[in-house]
């Protein structure tokens, strides 16, 4: 008994010389076009997933719209709400979240992979640590070849609307997929018009806020799907696109005058091993569990 007491002080000033275990990073997740944030096949799937493989994690599947109750207003908003008022809303949740105030992982499904590096760039409180975007246009598409699941009907409205008039005012302001509408035989337009995509890709000019913030992640990875029948260019996925003035010959990201320009940190930061390009059999978000447990959970932890 002597010896147990004499062992205790001990083993209490090791306790907090080590301190508590260290609490996993919290992660927040974004969906894209036509999904919610609860999809038992989708962002459900994923956030179960995760809290399996890390016991005691933060997930914040992010919902968009003021009935944050409504599965169907969010996937809604993922055609018809102007993107830079996601953003804001996102935004002020990352903020008001306060486990999120030391700072989070973030990852984005095909569209909500940009949006989630538009909330990087603006939005550096609370500090988003590492970034993986999963199927993301990052350059923008030029063309849906494909829509997802139930949501055909719209694809096809959606096309008809970009052909007729992808960067006049009004489907700028309410037509998500128009704000990443990257027209390469346009790009005039293109620079002038669109309110979203041209903005974090400083299209228009420098803002240095957006390329010190973006360069502050410790990794930003990103996925493109090597069989993606979705996506037009795939390449966007890695920051690449059709080179200008036609829509055949694409380029990989080192080749965009972006890079070389250096207009976001891309090249500084690939040159520090801050990019990580990942490529995965499959269409469109199609990928294994194993997969993501061996390709992407070690980003998290």
């Amino acid at each position: 008994m002597a010896a147990l007491r004499a062992a205790v002080p001990v083993l209490a000033l090791l306790g907090l010389c080590l301190g508590p275990a260290a609490a996993a990073t919290p992660l927040v997740i974004w969906h894209g076009m036509g999904d919610s944030c609860c999809n038992p096949v989708s962002m459900g799937y994923i956030q179960k997933l995760v809290e399996k493989k890390i016991p005691g994690i933060y997930v914040l599947s992010l919902k968009i719209g003021s009935n944050m109750m409504q599965a169907s207003r969010d996937m809604e908003n993922s055609f018809f709400m102007n993107v830079n008022s996601q953003v804001r809303e996102v935004c002020g949740q990352l903020a008001a979240d306060p486990h999120l105030q030391g700072g989070y992982n973030a990852m984005g499904f095909s569209q909500g992979g940009q949006f989630l590096r538009a909330v990087a760039q603006r939005c550096p409180s609370p500090p988003m640590l590492n970034l993986i975007s999963v199927g993301g246009q990052h350059q923008g598409v030029y063309g849906f070849p494909r829509c997802p699941g139930e949501s055909s009907h719209v694809c096809d409205w959606i096309r008809k609307t970009l052909d007729l008039g992808a960067y006049t005012k009004a489907v700028q302001e309410h037509l998500v997929q128009a704000e990443y509408w990257h027209d390469p035989l346009k790009e005039e337009d293109y620079r002038k018009s669109s309110i979203f995509l041209a903005d974090i890709n400083q299209e228009r000019g420098i803002n240095e806020t957006y390329k010190k913030n973006l360069m502050a992640l410790k990794k930003f990875v990103m996925v493109k799907f090597l069989n993606d029948t979705m996506v037009d260019p795939p390449i966007s996925e890695w920051f690449g696109f059709y080179k200008s003035g036609q829509a055949k010959e694409t380029i990989p990201l080192q080749e965009t005058s972006l890079y070389k320009e250096d207009r976001l940190g891309l090249q500084e930061m690939d040159k520090a091993g801050k990019l990580v390009f990942l490529g995965v059999k499959g269409d469109h978000l199609h990928f294994s569990e194993e997969w993501f447990d061996s390709t992407l959970l070690p980003f998290l932890q």
